[in-house]
């Protein structure tokens, strides 16, 4: 989630009060800055009001981020199943791992926390898997065949991996090695304003971890997400690599369709 979509002028709240019709999913996609959640139309992947969004407490503990959560969803209204995201390994709604959240969150069942909060049935999935699902079935991955990697690019570095359109599940590909820790410290977006790099030599960092992942995987496309997608312009022609790389299509309301996508059926 990229730090500068803070000012996106979608991510003010509608004025639209009109009732949702009963049971309408919601999707909420929690990052490590922003927490955005709107009403999702799952036959169209389109959102079917103008997303919310409230910046991320920090620290991002459990409680705290669920309290935002549950006042979003309140602003929403309706009564339908919530699909949630968190920056995390989720193994069965149990959070394993947190990255950019409060280690609060590891081991803890993240659906029965915000299920109990917001009074609604919760399913949680890692965000970048939540987005690549959204992108490979109305996006930019949409009929791929092949090894897809999506990554996503903002406060760190998160990747969703498909095989023939099938997801396998909590990569974690941010946190490959890469010039001496992890490659969201050397090439996420946050590091881009943090360090005031151009977006030529920011696409040069953004080059080296596409290399590093097609040695591991060979992959047939790269799919290139988070809110900075917007201006892939500024970047994507920089980087040289033998695999196909295109902007998300779905910029950063993927992980809002995604999410809903992972929500409990009704």
């Amino acid at each position: 989630m990229s730090p500068t979509d803070q000012h996106d002028a979608a991510d003010v709240a509608t004025d639209d009060t009109a009732p949702l019709p009963e049971h309408t999913v919601i999707g909420v996609d929690i990052g490590g800055t922003g927490i955005k959640a709107a009403p999702v139309d799952l036959s169209t992947g389109t959102l079917l009001r103008e997303r919310i969004r409230e910046l991320t407490p920090h620290p991002a503990t459990p409680d705290a981020v669920a309290d935002v959560v549950a006042g979003i969803v309140s602003r929403i209204g309706g009564s339908g199943p919530l699909g949630v995201t968190l920056p995390a390994v989720v193994q069965h709604g149990i959070a394993r791992t947190a990255a950019n959240i409060d280690a609060g969150w590891i081991d803890l069942d993240a659906d029965a926390l915000l299920s109990r909060v917001t009074g609604r049935s919760v399913g949680v999935v890692n965000d970048a898997d939540a987005a690549g699902v959204a992108e490979m079935r109305f996006g930019a991955g949409r009929d791929q065949r092949g090894v897809t990697v999506m990554i996503t690019l903002g406060t760190g570095i998160g990747s969703a991996l498909f095989v023939d359109g099938v997801l396998v599940p909590n990569t974690e590909f941010g946190h490959l090695h890469l010039h001496g820790g992890d490659a969201e410290d050397y090439a996420a977006e946050l590091v881009r304003e943090r360090e005031d790099l151009s977006w030529k030599a920011w696409a040069h960092r953004i080059e080296k971890y596409v290399h590093l992942l097609e040695a591991l995987l060979s992959p047939d496309l790269i799919i290139v997400g988070g809110g900075v997608s917007k201006k892939s312009d500024k970047f994507l022609p920089h980087i040289e690599c033998r695999t196909p790389i295109v902007p998300a299509a779905m910029h950063n309301d993927a992980g809002i369709v995604g999410a809903a996508l992972f929500a409990p059926a009704n």
